[in-house]
């Protein structure tokens, strides 16, 4: 059945509820239906069988590399429900169970991530073709069970969940947000937090930025200055945004966000936005003079000095170091804003950098400066641009690059929601709901195929964002959009519907204590 069909069943069976705009007052929560998801699945078949009911009886049964899956779930449900909920292999007499799989036979439509979830009365069973695709449907699962299942103390009530059937796969392979930890420094405990709710809403890489001007903030062996210096005391936006990863905090941070099955992506940006690696080592300057310390948040001003041989020392070291720590398939090398770095030093930067990606078994990924450079070719671009034209994007995109779009006036989660947010910027704008949602990745970039298109990321720059309430405020709900476009294929998108399932889900944020922003927009339950 087509996939446009399929939705107007759902609306047509009343699982998406269309409300006119209104304020942002309570009104009583929707029922949760099989249509409340965010992302909207693919294909939603509603039943008129009786919901399954999670009891004290209730097991949850997985084998192998399901179970690690099934695991996770439990420890979701227990806490408000207070039912043992014990994982264990299926012996075919289980009865009300929840039943994980990964598919013995590959299921080639649901690709790596997607999954399949029937619910009747007597029984759940989730299918995969691997752990990521088990992982996406208990994201789905965990929407269907009523919102107070978010809660840390036990709550006696009816856990019903509603029947049906939900096929379902990402349109996208890349789904991403990025984090600045270099304007101000987000400690690992803060990254954690926005991981979890990250994953909730099916994103599946998190961007890293690592340094700038204002800050260095990881460690690299053999340039210890780098953090001491670069990430000690006073640095960051107005000096107050201190701090560093250890090796070990990011390969920590790195098996956290893997076992949500969100893939870390490193950024060191560079030839530009460097003052805090040369203030930290003075020979990375052209004239050897060390630059003064910049907390203010001007861009453009700083550049490695491309006719230098340390340059390439320093450079092939930190992509050694990242790489090594780094099981994801990216690493990020900025190149954006290089505005004193002279054209062809720029281009023969990148020529020689950019390989050495490649040389420690890495994609490269950059802002969509690097396009203008040769070596570019086998790298993934990011798309920031306010305008949809950017002619050197589409001529690296149809000589074989990919793009990942981030369109700045969409997706930049610190432009404020309008002039009287607090904290935030508006050089690209404002960015209210309908705004981030409205947009097609695949036809933004004019010149672009649809078949360059990686995927979708919301980048969250931090000159404002102080700590991590900052953070929660920029983001959400705003990721909720971007992780839709994401995540669900156009033939789904429709801004009534979403607008509603949001405002159902803004209960889920509330009793998880997320500091999102109420948006006017939305009718919040």
């Amino acid at each position: 059945m087509p996939t446009r069909m399929l939705f107007r069943m759902v609306v047509a069976a009343g699982l998406v509820l269309a409300a006119t705009t209104g304020s942002a007052a309570h009104r009583p929560p929707p029922a949760t239906t099989l249509g409340s998801v965010i992302p909207v699945p693919v294909e939603v078949v509603p039943s008129k069988s009786d919901p399954f009911r999670l009891t004290a009886a209730t097991v949850l049964t997985a084998t192998g590399a399901a179970t690690p899956v099934a695991e996770q779930l439990a420890a979701i449900l227990r806490p408000a429900t207070g039912y043992p909920f014990p994982v264990r292999p299926a012996d075919g007499t289980d009865g009300n169970a929840v039943d994980l799989r990964i598919n013995t036979v590959t299921d080639p439509w649901l690709g790596a991530e997607g999954y399949r979830l029937e619910i009747d009365s007597t029984a759940v069973a989730l299918r995969a073709n691997g752990p990521a695709g088990l992982f996406a449907g208990v994201q789905t699962l965990r929407q269907l069970v009523p919102p107070a299942i978010e809660a840390t103390t036990v709550r006696h009530q009816d856990w019903a969940i509603p029947a049906g059937v939900i096929r379902d796969r990402p349109r996208f392979a890349y789904r991403g947000a990025m984090l600045d930890l270099a304007r101000h420094f987000h400690p690992p405990a803060d990254v954690k937090r926005y991981v979890d709710e990250l994953s909730r809403l099916k994103i599946n890489y998190l961007h890293l930025h690592l340094a700038d001007d204002q800050g260095w903030r990881i460690e690299i062996d053999g340039w210890p200055r780098l953090t001491t210096v670069g990430g000690g005391p006073g640095t960051g936006v107005r000096g107050i945004g201190g701090g560093y990863l250890t090796q070990d905090d990011y390969r920590d941070l790195v098996d956290y966000a893997a076992r949500r099955f969100v893939t870390i992506v490193p950024e060191i940006d560079m030839p530009g936005h460097v003052n805090a690696a040369q203030v930290a080592y003075p020979e990375l300057t052209c004239d050897g003079v060390a630059p003064r310390p910049r907390i203010d948040i001007r861009v453009g001003y700083s550049s490695l000095c491309a006719g230098k041989e340390v340059t390439y020392r320093f450079a092939e070291d930190v992509i050694r170091q990242l790489a090594a720590l780094t099981p994801g398939p990216y690493l990020h090398l900025g190149g954006d804003e290089a505005m004193s770095t002279p054209h062809t030093d720029y281009l023969a930067f990148e020529q020689r950098v950019l390989p050495l990606v490649a040389k420690y078994g890495k994609t490269a990924t950059g802002w969509e400066e690097i396009a203008n450079a040769p070596a570019a070719t086998d790298a993934v671009i990011q798309y920031w641009a306010v305008t949809r034209d950017r002619p050197s994007v589409a001529a690296a995109a149809r000589g074989g690059a990919k793009v990942i779009l981030s369109p700045a006036d969409r997706t930049y989660l610190d432009m404020q929601y309008d002039l009287l947010t607090p904290g935030g910027l508006h050089w690209a704008g404002t960015i209210e709901m309908r705004t981030a949602y409205d947009w097609d990745p695949a036809t933004w970039a004019h010149g672009v195929p649809s078949s360059a298109v990686l995927g979708v990321e919301g980048p969250l720059w931090s000159e404002t964002l102080r700590d991590y309430d900052d953070v929660e405020f920029h983001a959400f709900p705003r990721m909720a959009a971007i992780a839709e476009l994401g995540w669900s294929p156009w033939a789904t998108h429709d801004w009534i519907s979403f607008r509603d399932r949001l405002g159902g889900y803004g209960e889920r944020w509330i009793r998880r204590d997320v500091h999102f922003y109420r948006s006017p927009e939305v009718r919040w339950s």
